[in-house]
């Protein structure tokens, strides 16, 4: 019997048993991160749909002063019929520390502008600005983290000719305001 035959056709048998079970691996984890990355993209387009849809329904609220007769019950009733808090748990469970940094600093700004046109603030008041333009500059950091982390590449304010992301240079309320505030001092 000849040894080196043997072991020869050993070794070769075990380098393609080798190959072949490392390919199989590397296929399903791409496989898994490719599954993972479409469900975080799921949860991060439903979150910021359903906050814009309790977004609406609060800035409905506060443009209908008068028609709701308890404000308290309707806001809580927009944010828990828009559905964020169960796709914000599922974003905690899927996102990037990132994204669900800024996904909890964009449900804490909602939770801000409810409890302003839960007290009554008109969508012209000066508290309903004070809360909107926060959320608004929270919802384009929550866009931002997840462009950066699912194509790697950023927005800036610049981008689209803004001053910044919280609206305040292209609100007519606001700019009103500071003209009015302007001639007062002068």
């Amino acid at each position: 019997m000849d040894w080196g035959t043997l072991v020869a056709t050993l070794s070769g048998g075990s380098i393609a048993i080798s190959g072949t079970v490392l390919a199989d691996y590397l296929r399903h984890r791409r496989e898994d991160q490719r599954g993972g990355g479409a469900r975080r993209r799921t949860v991060y387009l439903e979150f910021i749909t359903a906050a814009e849809a309790c977004f609406t329904r609060l800035r409905h609220l506060a443009q209908t002063p008068g028609e709701e007769t308890d404000l308290e019950a309707a806001t809580r009733a927009a944010l828990r019929e828009g559905g964020i808090q169960e796709v914000r748990e599922r974003l905690f469970i899927e996102a990037s520390t990132g994204v669900a940094g800024a996904g909890q600093g964009m449900f804490e700004q909602l939770r801000a502008l409810r409890r302003a046109v839960a007290s009554g603030a008109g969508a012209e008041s000066a508290v309903f600005h004070e809360a909107y333009h926060p959320y608004i500059a929270a919802v384009w950091a929550y866009r931002v983290a997840v462009r950066e982390e699912l194509e790697g590449q950023s927005l800036t304010p610049a981008a689209f000719g803004w001053a910044g992301w919280d609206g305040k240079d292209r609100c007519p309320v606001c700019r009103e305001a500071r003209s009015a505030a302007a001639v007062a001092r002068a």
